[in-house]
């Protein structure tokens, strides 16, 4: 299993930026599929989560409106948009499997982690 997050750079406050996950070594359409954030110097914090099929999503009350979680499961790949960028959304951002179809929030596999910042 290899998740590999990409897409994380400089962003400007009130931006915008685009996260991607590619995935391989299991059937993605299979799992559902989780983002968790690291803020420097803070603990691991839930992001979003979306179902197998994409039907069902979550997301923590402080990115509802701002991030949207996506996936496309023919290329076996998962999406983070994230717009009206805060300073406060400057972590790593780690891209994580469920162990079932349906969001439990209980990864079982994790990938490397992308580096956002948001700064002017």
């Amino acid at each position: 299993v290899q998740l590999v997050e990409s897409g994380g750079e400089l962003g400007q406050p009130g931006g915008s930026l685009r996260l991607s996950c590619a995935t391989s070594g299991f059937t993605f359409g299979d799992y559902a599929m989780c983002w968790v954030r690291q803020a420097p110097g803070k603990g691991l914090e839930w992001v979003s989560c979306i179902s197998w099929n994409g039907d069902s999503t979550y997301y923590a009350e402080s990115m509802k409106g701002r991030f949207t979680v996506s996936r496309d499961n023919a290329k076996n790949t998962l999406y983070l948009q994230m717009n009206s960028l805060k300073s406060d959304d400057t972590a790593v951002y780690y891209c994580a499997r469920d162990p079932v179809a349906r969001v439990v929030g209980r990864p079982d596999y994790w990938g490397q982690g992308t580096q956002v910042t948001v700064s002017s």
